[in-house]
């Protein structure tokens, strides 16, 4: 029989064979990108691969994941799903509005939200927040995986719009996206900065890690908005 071992709401580690981060499957009998699924007493569990997904690897890099069941979430990066599906599976009475920039990438993901109601597909840049405002309600959680170079900026231009006061941001930063010569760790003390002195409004970071051995020159952040 599989041992469950709940990490933090919605979130568990499932033990068959070998520890698995996992979630409840809300869409039972399916799956999205060749993950297990594992059944335990009528309760049907989606294996995490951390390697595929860099909130995944946060969690098992020991982040708070400000996440509950009624959560509604900003995913900026969504791409085909396979993260946005696990946020899916844990805010099953929230909401996860996903906004995706590449046509190609929406088409598949597409898929994946006509089968789950609380998905809310969005074509658009998230730079330009003000072009999916009509869409996206004030939210508890901003979580941030895009490839463009200005990634701070874009995350705190979503949260002056749509990030709730006692929000948080969840970002992860692609170190080669910035700048393909420098040192990351130089890129990753710059981003902060940004993040905390830059911009309006101004964040109060209470993680920053790396998000090796899932994922190389990214830096995992998790933020909240200054008082």
């Amino acid at each position: 029989m599989p041992e469950i071992r709940p990490l933090s709401e919605g979130i568990f580690e499932v033990t068959k064979d070998k520890k698995q981060l996992s979630t409840l499957n809300l869409d039972p009998g399916k799956v999205v990108y060749g993950e297990k699924l594992i059944s335990v007493e009528g309760t049907e569990y989606r294996t995490w691969d951390p390697r595929r997904s860099k909130l995944g690897a946060m969690i098992l890099k020991k982040f708070d994941t400000p996440l509950k069941r009624d959560s509604k979430v900003l995913y900026l990066g969504a791409a085909s799903g396979t993260t946005v599906s696990h946020v899916s599976d844990i805010v099953s009475e929230g909401a996860v509005y996903a906004v995706e920039f590449a046509p190609r990438s929406m088409r598949d993901f597409i898929g994946l939200a006509s089968r789950r109601k609380n998905i809310f597909p969005i074509l658009a840049d998230a730079g330009k927040p003000d072009s999916y405002a009509h869409i996206v309600e004030p939210v508890d959680l901003i979580f941030q995986d895009v490839a463009q170079p200005n990634q701070a900026e874009i995350a705190t231009r979503n949260a002056a719009r749509f990030l709730k006061k006692d929000g948080y941001l969840l970002l992860s930063i692609k170190a080669r996206s910035i700048d393909t010569a420098a040192s990351p760790k130089e890129i990753f003390k710059e981003e902060v900065k940004k993040l905390e002195q830059a911009f309006e409004p101004g964040f109060e970071i209470l993680t920053a890690r790396d998000l090796m051995p899932y994922h190389e020159d990214h830096l995992g952040v998790l933020a909240k908005l200054k008082a």
